[in-house]
């Protein structure tokens, strides 16, 4: 998988397409290829980090309405995941990601790109990658405005459960109850209980709900098969995920995409 989705580079080191370009960019390439555990120390993993971050931390002029910045804030989110990963935290272009998330944040301690004035709450899938981005970013900077920008974010997570509506209790929707591989930037509660395993916080209760209902989706193989609405086609993406199942490492920090085959969990 990780050879293809290296397939193709291009002496820029994208792929002939606008690093955005869904799902055959850079910019998604390496969402999954750091997913799958690439070093690194990998040249064409480091190529395609720097295409992308050329892209997304150009200047650009942000967008505030109604005194809270717009932003599709998952793309900085997972551009500072992944160069982090890839041991480039001390390059200025992630620097200033880390920046632009910091600024852009919202009062209740997400993200949001919606242009309505009357918007006034975070989104969930806007939120999602920016934690994982300021968590990656600690640990390497040890940054900790990063990490308390990432706890508030966790908190705006865990007051609903991390899928309950605090109005009613029910899902928020229902497709955030199943498993998503690969979800890019959408959210879904286990995407949610991995965001808060990175703070560490797996076992605040405000999370059990979302824990138990990942042991009922546990196949008697004990993997989890990903149920939800596939955001690829094979007609849009580089490799074929087939009917992808996941290994689930016991801190839900990171998981392995299997396809074609089932393995054991490790959890």
């Amino acid at each position: 998988m990780i050879a293809k989705l290296l397939e193709g580079q291009r002496e820029d080191g994208g792929f002939g397409v606008h690093p955005y370009s869904k799902w055959k960019g850079a910019h998604w390439r390496l969402i999954s290829l750091v997913e799958l555990g690439i070093p690194r120390t990998s040249l064409e993993a480091n190529r395609a980090a720097d295409h992308v971050l050329d892209w997304i931390a150009a200047p650009s002029e942000p967008l505030v309405i109604d005194g809270r910045e717009r932003r599709h804030a998952s793309m900085e989110g997972n551009a500072l995941a992944v160069s982090c990963r890839l041991g480039k935290h001390r390059d200025k272009r992630v620097r200033h990601l880390v920046e632009v998330l910091l600024r852009a944040q919202w009062p209740d301690g997400g993200w949001n790109c919606d242009k309505n004035p009357t918007a006034s709450h975070s989104s969930f899938h806007e939120t999602l990658a920016p934690i994982w981005g300021l968590v990656e970013f600690h640990r390497e900077a040890k940054d900790e405005r990063a990490l308390e920008a990432a706890q508030r974010a966790g908190e705006l997570l865990l007051e609903h459960e991390l899928f309950k509506s605090t109005r009613t209790g029910s899902p928020i929707d229902s497709e955030w109850m199943h498993i998503h591989w690969p979800h890019y930037w959408h959210y879904d509660f286990f995407h949610g209980l991995r965001a808060v395993a990175m703070l560490g916080k797996a076992k605040d209760p405000r999370a059990a709900a979302a824990l138990n209902h990942l042991e009922s989706l546990r196949e008697p193989d004990g993997t989890w098969r990903a149920s939800g609405r596939r955001y690829w086609t094979r007609s849009t993406e580089v490799v074929d995920w087939g009917d992808a199942h996941q290994v689930v490492t016991p801190a839900a920090e990171r998981i392995v995409p299997m396809s074609r085959w089932i393995a054991r969990s490790r959890s």
